[in-house]
């Protein structure tokens, strides 16, 4: 692992950073994989009781929106979807610990269990995050017009950069166990200054992300009809098996980037390259 350099020991470029992303991802997709498959599984349970039950999936509802939106009246529907969610949490936050764990040059274990540990701190950084960027409207929300579209685009520039601002705080409460209102205040100090920079990373990542999208996806959809030959229920069901593969071979570079990111901002704010450096030394 140490070709790997993690973490760096100087500020890192944009270019950089996406490079460290994709040597994170190579170096621990392998052993991530499984965790990253079962979270997007546990992401599916809705979609798998609709299609053992025969109604519409909740993505494919186009022509058909009044019958999913009744799949919300039923208990186990719901049940299922959240427990889907916090799974998909869990798994998502294992797949990041055992990312940093393998790239920092540890051992890999324990992740499922810290995570869980973890899940309610997770929960309560979503709801904190979420009840803010939805207050962000309700200037908006209580006013007409004019005014409203006036608001309603400030709040959205103010969303564009708050998104940025908290975009690390999932991985700080993970990766140095902190709080989920520490880990807000520190992704906000450590993102500071740094908005059209890290934007520009992320918009790099996101464009990559979706060409490699559309490519896995259109090799799954051609591999699903040529194995499916015609069988719309085997179509489907090869279609969600590939859509898995998918998204667990993907997963993994969120974390990837995540991690390099805030390993990044840490050297440029927090000065971890000297405390690296005197720790070598001492």
């Amino acid at each position: 692992m140490a070709t790997l350099a993690y973490p760096p020991q100087r500020q890192l470029s944009v270019g950089e950073v996406l490079d460290l992303s994709f040597r994170i991802y190579r170096a621990t997709v392998g052993r991530v994989l499984l965790l990253a498959a079962l979270g997007v599984l546990a992401g599916q349970l809705g979609n798998i009781y609709a299609a053992i039950k025969s109604r519409p999936v909740l993505q494919q509802g186009q022509g058909a929106w009044p019958a999913v939106m009744a799949q919300f009246a039923d208990p186990v529907m719901i049940t299922l979807l959240i427990v889907g969610l916090i799974l998909t949490a869990v798994f998502y936050a294992a797949v990041l610990l055992r990312e940093h764990h393998i790239s920092s040059g540890g051992s890999a274990g324990g992740e499922v269990a810290t995570a869980v540990r973890r899940v309610a701190a997770i929960i309560a950084l979503f709801i904190l995050i979420g009840a803010g960027m939805l207050a962000l409207f309700v200037p908006a929300m209580v006013t007409r017009g004019g005014v409203r579209a006036l608001l309603s685009l400030a709040a959205v520039i103010v969303l564009c950069y708050a998104f940025v601002a908290v975009s690390c705080a999932q991985t700080i409460l993970l990766v140095d166990d902190a709080g989920p209102i520490d880990s807000l205040t520190r992704s906000w100090r450590l993102t500071s200054g740094g908005f059209w920079r890290l934007t520009g990373i992320y918009t790099v990542a996101l464009i990559i992300l979706v060409v490699l999208y559309v490519v896995l996806g259109t090799i799954a959809g051609v591999l699903g009809a040529v194995l499916g030959r015609g069988d719309v229920a085997m179509f489907t069901a090869l279609t969600e098996v590939l859509a898995v593969a998918l998204g667990a071979l993907v997963t993994p570079f969120y974390g990837a980037l995540a991690l390099a990111v805030l390993a990044d901002l840490k050297v440029r704010k927090e000065g971890a390259d000297l405390e690296q450096r005197i720790s070598a030394t001492a």
